[in-house]
Formats: structure tokens, sequence, C-alpha cells
């Protein structure tokens, strides 16, 4: 294939150096199933629009065939001189089955075919990324569900707050998810535009049939411009702004969970499938899992920002700058690939320790607000109480003391009309219960979240 490894424009070919610089075939090879699926979508066009004939479009898709099945053998090898896959899927059909295999290329250019191409594979990891996350959706919810009886303190500013439900703290962050689910399922219906019939920037004068490829390919519309087309990656950014909003919630999870496993705080203990002791010091069990799932937030929050860095600069249409596309959203595959499942087997094979939470609970002074309530329903405003209770919390904190061994003189000093009885009812499960609101943590309002939820994630599975 002379005309293919070298064009005649061109009085000397690259050098090896150069080669390697520019080939993108050390990182695109696994678009080969998307780009013969596209080739065989644009192949019957070209038949059915006459423009090829049916004998030699049963040819060329013989040779498709054969080299898809090498690809999936692992008998077909990359050639850095053919420089990306479409032209090393070309080569390799030019092979098997001559010279006609360069009438495939009839009215399409590379652009409109990588643009093609990438668009089937992320539709693909779409729906991967999809069941995935309502994986993880799930172990969420069946936590809920198993520790539906635990209360830990619930923090802010990482300091002890109000006491919640441990099952309402997991379906925050199943809410979280849902949200993730959203965002990437508005993103397939944005990705669900077939960008094949551009050809380089502007159409094509064949009389092709974009609207009858696209319908092929289970796209259910076409690009509206042939420039956009082409020059679009909004499509990969958002993918990847979806997943680097994704990744931060994980990462939040991630060290969540680092605290929790900790000596000072003992809330859980990690299944020892997810943790790893250290080279020296044979007492440890450090939480990896969780500190990676934490740590690849980076990674993927920086290959949006390299992207962006990319698209940013370029004018209408195609550059080879565009090349960089692939390496940054393959890696963002990649990594969540690896990272979801470990997350959610994580998740499901942690330990509570109930014992060491229950002897943490009552003795952070997390019901002084419940207090202030009481004197506000003896009409004392707010912000009085709150000045009041306030000034409780730092005599009882100074001396060692809970909210139950307030002195008398004090109680009627700065608590005015509030009995003891009343002070030694603000439990745990009594300050929990009290949050009946649809979103509170009240028991049977967050069994009501979870059924909800189980509904919702089941909805989007069915779709």
């Amino acid at each position: 294939m002379a005309s293919q490894a070298r064009n005649p424009r061109f009085q000397k070919g690259q050098t090896e150096a150069s080669k390697r610089f520019t080939a993108s075939i050390g990182f695109d090879w696994r678009l080969l199933p998307y780009d013969i699926q596209g080739s065989k979508a644009h192949l019957a066009m070209l038949v059915r629009q006459g423009i090829l004939s049916g004998e030699e479009g049963l040819l060329i898709e013989s040779g498709l065939d054969q080299v898809l099945e090498a690809w999936k053998q692992g008998t077909l090898e990359p050639r850095l001189d053919w420089e990306d896959v479409h032209m090393n899927v070309e080569g390799h059909l030019y092979q098997i089955i001559g010279a006609v295999a360069g009438k495939l290329h009839t009215a399409r250019s590379r652009n409109d075919q990588v643009a093609l191409d990438i668009h089937l594979y992320m539709r693909d990891v779409g729906a991967s990324l999809q069941h995935d996350l309502l994986a993880l959706g799930g172990a969420l919810i069946g936590r809920a569900e198993s520790d539906g009886d635990v209360i830990i303190p619930g923090y802010t500013h990482l300091q002890a707050a109000q006491p919640v439900l441990l099952a309402h703290h997991w379906m925050a962050y199943e809410a979280m998810l849902e949200r993730d689910l959203g965002r990437l399922d508005d993103w397939l219906g944005r990705l669900d535009a077939s960008p094949l019939g551009a050809g380089a920037l502007a159409g094509t004068p064949y009389p092709t049939d974009p609207e009858y490829t696209a319908e092929l390919l289970g796209f259910h519309t076409v690009y509206r411009n042939s420039l956009d087309a082409v020059s679009d990656r909004d499509f990969l950014l958002e993918f990847l702004a979806l997943t680097a909003i994704l990744a931060t919630h994980l990462s939040r999870l991630g060290e969540e969970l680092i605290l929790w496993s900790s000596q000072e705080f003992g809330y859980i203990h990690m299944d020892d499938a997810y943790a790893t002791g250290s080279s020296m010091m044979p007492q440890k069990k450090n939480p990896d899992v969780a500190e990676l799932m934490r740590g690849k937030s980076g990674r993927l929050t920086g290959n949006l920002m390299a992207l962006l860095t990319v698209m940013k600069g370029l004018p209408l249409a195609y550059h080879s700058d565009m090349q960089e596309d692939k390496e940054a959203v393959f890696d963002t595959v990649d990594t969540l690939s690896a990272l979801l499942p470990v997350a959610r087997g994580m998740l499901e094979t942690l330990v509570i320790d109930r014992e060491r939470i229950s002897h943490r609970l009552g003795r952070d002074y997390t019901g002084a607000t419940d207090i202030a309530d009481l004197l506000v329903k003896r009409g004392m405003p707010f912000r009085e109480a709150y000045h009041h209770v306030g000034l409780v919390v730092g005599k009882l904190e100074g001396s060692g003391r809970s909210f139950a061994e307030i002195s008398d003189e004090e109680l009627k000093s700065h608590l005015p009309g509030v009995s003891r009885g009343e002070i030694e009812t603000l439990s745990p499960p009594y300050l929990v219960e009290a949050r009946r609101q649809s979103l509170g943590t009240a028991p049977d309002s967050v069994k009501r979240q979870i059924a909800l939820a189980k509904q919702r994630l089941a909805a989007i599975a069915h779709r």
C-alpha cells in the first residue's frame, strides 16, 4: 500500500521519531470494532446509493469481518507506519481483498470517521458506567438497610453536630449517585447523534444518506452542521466533567471510610481484602482501596482540565490536537472500570463497630440545639436560648461533665423552666426520632427514602 504509506504530495517520509510522535495507534487500537461497525454502515449506504456495486460491498464486508475476527483473536498486529486504527483497518483489509479495499473510504474522511468511532465507543461506555453506578447505589442501599438501627454523630466542620442514623448517612451518598446517573442520562441523550456524512468538514459531493447510516447505527439523529460534526468534542468534555463530579463523590466517601476506620474513630473495620499492611510496622492495616478511591479523583479532574485546555484555542474544524482527547477519556474509562467494582465490594464487606459507636454517642453535647428548643417552646427567642445553652456547654466542657451532670444551680440560672428529666430524655434515639420531615433522619423517614431510592434505581435499570 504505497499510497497509504506515503502521500505522493510529499517528497520524503516522516522520521521514525516523527512517526511515533504523531501516531495514535498506540492508544486508539481499542476503537477497532467500532471502526468496523461504522465502516459496515457506511458500506451499506454506499451500495444502497449505487456508489459501490453489490459485489464490491459483499467483498469488502467479508474482509471487514476477517479483520474484526483477527482482532478478537489477538492475531491482528497494529502497524506504526499505518498511523492510526482507521488506516490499520484499511491496510489489513487491503492485504485480504486487494485494491478494492480503497473504495471503502469513498465519501468519507477520517475526520467524520473518528468522530463516529468515539461516539459509538462512548455509547457503550455510558451503558457500562450506568450498570456500575446502579450496582454501587444498590450497595449503599443495602448498607442503609442492614445498618438501619445504628446511630452515629453527624458532623459539620468535622465536629460532632447532631446524631443521625448511619442509614441516613449512607443514603446521602446514594442521593449523590442518583445525580451522577441523571447527568449520565442527560449526556447519553446529547451523545445520540451521528457525525458520519460530514466528510472532512463540508459534507461530500456524493449522493450519500447520513440519515440512513445513523439509523443503521442506532442513532436517533444526525449532526445539524458538518463543521460541528467533525470538530465537536463537547460530548467528551461532558463525560469527563460528569465523571470528575462522580470521582469527587467517591473521594468524599473514601475519606469518611478512612477516618471511620482509624483508631481515633473506630466506627468501621475494613475487610482484609480491601486493606494492606505496612512493609515495616506489623500492626498496621491501611485502607488503601479507600485512599486510592480518594486519590483517583485528582486524576479524573486532571483529565477534564487537560481536554478543556486542548480545546479552548482551536478554530474550526478538525486539528490533530484533538487526538489528545482519547488518552484522557480512555484513562478515565479504565480508572472507573477498576474503581467502581472495588468500591462496591469494600462497602458490602465492611463491618460496623456498634459498641464503639454506642460508647461514643451522648458524650459530645449534640443535644444542645434541642435543649435550646425547649427554651424556645417556653417563649424565649431562639438567639437568646442559643446564648444560654452555649454558656452551659462551655461550663460543662471545662469541667468534663455531660448535660446529665448539670447542677441544679446551672439549670435554674441558664435553662429556666427546663427540668432535669427533660434533659435526660434527649437521648440520641429521641433526637433522631424527632427529625420526622421527609428528608430528615427519623427511622420512618429514612425507610421511605430507601423505598423511593429503590424505585428510582429500578426505573433507571429498566429504561
